[in-house]
């Protein structure tokens, strides 16, 4: 795999000599200074470009940047999807290269976005165009404080389409039982746990894309029983998984209601239990 510093000097090697190519920066896990360096972090590079359409008639220009092990294009793919994008403005390819790097870049015309992601740091300004911005900061991602409706819409919704899920494993549903437990439920479990880690870290540190930092920032005790929350395809399975998930809700929902004012309505959990705990003991009496 090419080093980190081979890379960088191959995407300002690119950008210099290329009038077309105004300025260079770069957003991201590697301009993070909380991101754990590793070699797996892609490059998200943009170049601020005169004009897309060269780019565009020539796209065996990224070849340059190495070989390929697979590109993808979303504009490309959300044109086919029937969106209507302007593709003179702005594109871009994601490349993943045999050497194992990443690189997500991006072309435009202007620079309006430039700096609302405050994970941005400049590599190169020809004509000085781009403004200047703080250093790179990850607060954009931190964990936000809910308010007191999202934290009841979550609770509520937890409890309530728990009763989907197990109608789905008594009549044999497996694709909806399975799709309901982790679209729906699931969901708002990890939403609970992101909201009890920012309460505890004072909402300052960001538990990444579905909460990839868990295992950071939860108690061993808390992410253990986490973990236990997800199943294959066997329902004694999923159902295990199924009440680990209340337990661990069960555990953290009202600590966090507690510690931001909000009110926990026990009485759902209460009586949701129940419920699963009858359809359990049907499915056991009567398996799917």
């Amino acid at each position: 795999m090419r080093s980190e510093k081979e890379m960088m000097e191959l995407i300002l090697h690119v950008a210099v000599p290329n009038e077309r190519i105004r300025a260079v920066y770069m957003n991201g896990s590697r301009t993070n200074p909380n991101v754990a360096k590793d070699k797996y972090r892609d490059y998200d590079i943009v170049y601020v470009v005169t004009e897309t359409a060269w780019f565009l008639d020539n796209k065996d220009w990224i070849s340059i940047f190495g070989e390929p092990a697979i590109i993808q294009e979303p504009d490309k793919n959300s044109i086919a999807d029937g969106e209507d994008l302007d593709i003179s403005r702005s594109y871009g390819w994601l490349m993943l290269f045999k050497d194992g790097n990443r690189i997500d870049l991006h072309i435009e015309t202007v620079c309006d976005n430039y700096g609302e992601d405050k994970l941005t740091m400049t590599l190169l300004d020809k004509d000085n165009i781009l403004p200047q911005i703080p250093p790179p900061s990850d607060i954009d991602y931190h964990v936000k404080k809910p308010t007191e409706a999202q934290y009841a819409s979550a609770t509520n919704n937890f409890w309530w389409c728990l009763q989907n899920v197990a109608k789905g494993i008594a009549r044999d549903e497996l694709t909806y039982a399975m799709n309901m437990y982790m679209r729906v439920v699931h969901e708002k479990l990890e939403s609970m746990v992101a909201w009890y880690i920012g309460i505890d870290t004072h909402f300052s540190v960001s538990v990444g894309m579905w909460g990839k930092h868990f295992k950071k920032y939860l108690p061993h005790d808390l992410y253990e029983m986490y973990v236990k929350t997800y199943s294959d395809a066997d329902y004694e399975h999923l159902l295990n998984a199924i009440f680990a998930a209340c337990a661990l809700f069960k555990l953290i929902a009202p600590d966090v209601g507690n510690q931001l004012g909000y009110t926990y309505h026990i009485h759902e959990e209460e009586n949701m239990m129940e419920y699963l705990s009858k359809v359990r003991s049907d499915l056991i009496q009567h398996p799917a």
